[in-house]
């Protein structure tokens, strides 16, 4: 491995929603550091706080129409026991029925690169228990959100 891409990582600029979480005694294994399973719900954080910012709203179980289809994180450096952490999250990709979210994770005092991670999330009929497509006004919300277009021409696929 290129040990100058280790800590090469996408500026946390480039996120336009970034939150801050204090690493929490309950979120370390036994070898003293973050568990590799609490960065997910770092990521899920991040997803609740974008959410808020794209619709004003907060999240209501009841009403959200979306699953996640996937999900991987990339482990760069241990965080532990107080570090503050700035998580960052934006559009990558948006499909006709998916999007893609990218995540950045980062010791906010040094910039350290923590964490890098990526999610799919599927537009979701419940009463049909299928995909559905993405519709126009999420999408313009993301886009205006982001500052930049999301869909690619043609983006058929699921």
């Amino acid at each position: 491995m290129d040990a100058t891409k280790v800590d090469s990582h996408p500026s946390p600029d480039a996120f336009p929603m970034r939150i801050a979480i204090t690493v929490r005694f309950r979120d370390l294994d036994a070898m003293g550091h973050v568990n590799n399973s609490v960065y997910l719900t770092y990521f899920e954080e991040a997803r609740v706080a974008y959410y808020r910012a794209l619709t004003g709203k907060e999240l209501d179980p009841a009403t959200f129409d979306f699953v996640i289809a996937e999900i991987a994180c990339t482990y760069r450096s241990p965080a532990r026991l107080g570090e503050t952490l700035e998580v960052g999250i934006r559009t990558g990709e948006v499909r006709s029925r998916s999007f893609v979210f990218e995540y950045v994770i980062t010791e906010r005092e040094s910039g350290r690169l923590v964490a890098t991670g990526r999610s799919v999330q599927v537009a979701y009929d419940y009463a049909a228990g299928r995909a559905k497509p993405l519709s126009d006004e999420i999408v313009a919300r993301m886009e205006a959100f982001e500052g930049r277009p999301l869909r690619k021409p043609n983006a058929f696929t699921a």
